[in-house]
């Protein structure tokens, strides 16, 4: 694949896109070969089954493994949050990072729960994107920056990556991609967030669609400039990156997926790749993965980040690949199959 080090501009971005890898057709058919001979009755695992099989397709082997989970938190800062959209001031942003290194935050606990590697990544926390009410977020420069830091986390051998963000009033421009990219009316997309009265929630509603008229766009990767931010970036570079090392990716919740919808709208089939682990309580979360055609693993009405739900669907996904490489066949066993 073409280095990071070479992505210098959005149409290098775009060159990528245009070359997307598709799933590994022999893996998938060896996986759906077997999933028959197993000693259940034919899909009675139901979306376990499904899962095994997006593992094969994309890691491109049968049997599947999960012998490396990496779980990756990129964090950045908003020029937003200068405009009180969130219950907390930024500075928790970088609190919670030096958290994220000492281990005492929930998605800490969840790794360790589930044998997932954590790594966290922090974009430039001292200089926040610029107040997108007033221009673009990110210039083309910093945002290419930011997507090539994103790609450069998917390291091969990964067997599926986990994404997750921290920051601080990220939901302001989560809400400001969905609404750029699928219209409506801003309210439909923008939720509570870190958990905001009335008052903050309209004022955010104003600015998610003060930040959308002035930074309209057909293309979604000037949107990603103009109202995302970096931590955004790097998950859809994380999201690309994965997709060209043949890395299966679990995406977080509203945060996470909206960074990474910017690649499907750009390039369709782009996510394809990808698995959602959980629904988040934000509204706009569910509507947008109703656009995507995409159903979550959980709805365990989380709403943290940070990768958190993702990981605890990592539990789902590595009962799936037991099932499916531990369980005997119907000849193994010597049950009778269905006549």
């Amino acid at each position: 694949m073409k280095d990071t080090d070479s992505i210098h501009s959005l149409a290098d971005i775009r060159t990528l896109l245009d070359a997307l890898p598709g799933p590994d057709r022999t893996a998938e058919a060896a996986c759906q070969a077997r999933e028959p001979q197993l000693t259940k009755p034919a899909g009675s695992l139901g979306r376990l089954e499904e899962i095994s099989l997006h593992l094969a397709s994309w890691q491109g082997r049968h049997p599947p493994r999960l012998e490396r989970m990496q779980a990756q938190v990129f964090a950045g800062n908003h020029g937003v949050a200068a405009l009180g959209v969130s219950a907390f001031p930024a500075d928790v942003t970088v609190q919670m990072v030096k958290n994220f290194e000492r281990g005492g935050a929930a998605i800490n606990q969840i790794c360790r729960s589930f044998g997932i590697e954590l790594a966290v990544t922090a974009l430039d926390l001292d200089h926040p994107t610029a107040d997108f009410t007033q221009g673009p977020a990110m210039s083309e420069s910093e945002c290419v920056a930011a997507v090539a830091a994103g790609m450069a986390v998917a390291l091969a051998g990964t067997d599926l990556l986990v994404l997750g963000e921290m920051g601080i009033a990220n939901t302001t421009p989560a809400a400001a991609i969905c609404h750029a990219l699928y219209g409506g009316e801003a309210a439909d997309w923008t939720g509570r967030g870190t958990g905001v009265d009335d008052h903050v929630w309209q004022r955010k509603v104003e600015v998610v669609a003060k930040g959308v008229a002035a930074n309209g766009s057909a293309d979604p990767l000037r949107v990603l400039c103009g109202v995302g931010g970096r931590e955004l970036a790097a998950i859809a570079g994380a999201v690309l990156g994965a997709r060209l090392r043949r890395i299966p990716v679990l995406l977080d919740g509203y945060v996470c997926t909206a960074a990474a919808t910017v690649l499907e709208a750009a390039q369709p089939g782009a996510l394809d790749h990808c698995l959602v682990g959980h629904v988040s309580v934000e509204p706009g979360h569910r509507r947008l993965l109703e656009r995507l055609g995409k159903r979550p693993l959980l709805e365990l009405d989380m709403r943290l980040g940070e990768a958190s739900g993702a990981a605890v669907a990592v539990g789902l996904v590595k009962a799936a690949l037991a099932c499916h490489t531990g369980m005997a066949t119907f000849a193994e066993a010597g049950v009778s199959d269905k006549d």
